[in-house]
């Protein structure tokens, strides 16, 4: 096979720290091979990056783009206000589809320049917004199919048994085409029968889950045993996630091990959201204010997946982002206090091989056969990559440059 493009010097993310840099060649949108030096590669273009890391494309698996970049229309917020969602809630009559795909669009390109590849977005269709919504993100994920591998989750987010409506727009998504189904409990007066109606619905279309779920300052009512218990009696082992629980940030080590290990046995995922996560939980409190950021690593340690995520970019959740996982998961990973090698690697794995686990990407990563769904970092390892929140220098999907980056220069006299 004729290469089309040479990546030369390249120090793999997930190779023995010890690894000598690589050569990759690319062909059909495909990595077609990896060997120490690739020879003269005919009319191929080649790119050399002088031993910078280069993984696989960033996965982003917990995001709602339709209700990104509202921050300046909503009302504002008092201190420590608690009514996040209500604010949210005010202006979502407003939407069109318009509206949302061109807010969406803004926040994905950021997404994209940041080296997202696939992303999992979840979109509400409660009856003050209805489908226009999931409308504009389908649109989008087809406009955007060039640069990145979009997922839709559609969920409920104001309630769900109490709203007949909000179930018929859930049906009707599916029916049109979305790939999970989620909810959030948490704003139902009935938090079992919404959890499982989202079974349900998820194994009558067979589909993924993905629920927001335990959100608290409190360890108390946790709702992930009842979804561990579901996804054990239905065989969904590994088709369930779950976003936000920060309850678990509360809970003391033998039940965070406990937590890890029936999370493992189940095939529970667990995506953490620190921004969101850090600026919502506590604010009932003026001192020795509760975090709210889940441990993923210590649910990894027993044998649990998980993922690092972004939730809400420039709205009452999160009224500020940019579309960088580096930097949620170097926030991550001050707020949890992880900072050796093997943890800050661990982090970067969350953005990557295990988010990608998560959302069930089997052909991912950089091996020969793969699709070249690529970023190269100014970097040298992912540890280091975590530690300095690294620029991405270019991105590919599927063979195919999507952004380039230069780097600043000092301007010395």
């Amino acid at each position: 096979m004729t290469l089309e493009l040479v990546l030369r010097g390249a120090r793999i993310a997930g190779a023995e720290a010890d690894a000598p840099p690589m050569d990759i060649g690319i062909a059909g949108g495909r990595i077609a091979a990896i060997e120490p030096e690739i020879g003269a590669a005919g009319g191929a273009d080649t790119l050399d990056l002088n031993g910078r890391l280069v993984s696989a494309g960033l996965v982003e698996t917990h995001i709602h783009l339709d209700k990104s970049r509202i921050i300046d229309r909503c009302a504002p917020a008092a201190a420590r206000a608690r009514d996040h969602m209500e604010r949210v809630s005010a202006v979502k009559p407003e939407f069109t589809v318009e509206d949302v795909h061109a807010r969406a669009a803004e926040t994905l390109e950021q997404s994209i320049l940041n080296g997202v590849t696939h992303m999992r977005t979840h979109v509400e269709v409660d009856p003050n917004v209805g489908l226009r919504g999931f409308e504009a993100l389908q649109q989008l994920a087809a406009d955007y199919a060039w640069a990145v591998d979009l997922e839709l989750c559609v969920f409920a987010q104001e309630g769900w048994t109490n709203a007949p409506e909000t179930d018929r727009n859930v049906v009707a998504a599916l029916e049109r085409g979305a790939a999970v189904v989620g909810g959030a409990p948490a704003y139902d007066p009935d938090h079992a029968g919404q959890i499982r109606r989202i079974f349900e619905l998820a194994i009558a279309y067979d589909r993924d889950i993905d629920i927001h779920l335990d959100v608290g300052p409190t360890a108390d009512d946790m709702d992930i045993d009842l979804v561990c218990d579901l996804t054990d009696r239905h065989g969904y082992g590994g088709r369930v996630a779950i976003g936000h629980g920060t309850k678990y940030s509360l809970l003391p080590p033998a039940r965070l091990r406990a937590l890890g290990e029936r999370l493992a046995s189940a095939g529970v995922a667990v995506t953490v959201l620190p921004a969101t996560d850090l600026f919502v939980t506590g604010r009932h409190q003026d001192h020795a204010v509760v975090r709210g950021v889940a441990d993923a690593n210590a649910l990894i340690e027993c044998g649990a997946n998980c993922s690092l995520s972004t939730n809400n970019v420039l709205n009452p959740f999160t009224p500020f982002g940019d579309g960088s996982l580096l930097r949620i998961a170097n926030l991550y990973a001050n707020v949890v206090q992880r900072g050796n090698e093997d943890e800050l690697t661990e982090c970067f794995e969350m953005l990557t091989r295990r988010s990608a686990r998560l959302l069930r990407h089997d052909d991912y990563g950089i091996e020969v056969g793969r699709p070249a769904d690529l970023v190269v970092w100014n970097a040298r390892s992912p540890a280091q990559a975590v530690a300095t929140i690294a620029l991405p220098l270019h991105g590919f999907k599927r063979g195919r440059r999507t952004f380039s980056r230069s780097l600043p220069r000092l301007n010395r006299p």
